[in-house]
């Protein structure tokens, strides 16, 4: 069973049919939607600010999500992918949004709708991704824009895909 912790007496809050693997790792004031999934290694710790989540957020492996101290929350919204071992950190992410492997978000981004940011990419501080984009490199820069459409079903498939997987580990 995941480690689910509260913290000045904020537990966490899930909506239906998520999913916690056994070694994951969820403290304090985070509340996410439906059909979320929290996989093995990753850690949430709203310990001191909050996170929300929306619906089909899928936590993979490794991936840690956390706040600043008195300043910064987290924000995330529907159909949202953290890759295996990204810091997504004190940012806003819009809805449909594809944060790669082992990518950075640091304080005070945005990332817009429908949007990649890719793999090993770092996300400065204050930094906006535009939507409909797709960003990549250290510092992140603008690689390409792209059709809602074509980043709205690329992004919706892998968090449709997360919800299908975590089906398999509930059985």
């Amino acid at each position: 069973m995941a480690l689910i912790k509260q913290v000045h007496g904020i537990s966490p809050q899930f909506g239906s049919d998520c999913y916690l693997a056994e070694n994951a790792t969820i403290v304090g004031d985070v509340i996410c939607g439906d059909q979320c999934s929290f996989w093995f290694n990753a850690v949430v710790r709203g310990d001191v600010n909050s996170i929300r989540m929306g619906d089909k957020v899928n936590v993979q492996d490794g991936a840690i999500i956390h706040c600043t101290y008195n300043k910064t929350i987290v924000s995330i919204g529907n159909n949202v992918s953290i890759g295996h071992n990204a810091i997504v950190h004190g940012c806003i992410i819009y809805d449909n949004v594809l944060i790669g492997m082992g990518a950075i978000i640091m304080d005070n981004a945005t990332i817009g709708s429908n949007s990649i940011v890719g793999a090993g990419a770092i996300v400065t501080e204050g930094m906006t991704v535009e939507p409909n984009s797709v960003y990549a490199g250290i510092p992140a820069k603008k690689i390409k824009t792209i059709s809602p459409e074509l980043s709205k079903g690329e992004i919706e498939r892998i968090a449709n895909n997360y919800v299908l997987y975590s089906s398999w580990f509930k059985e």
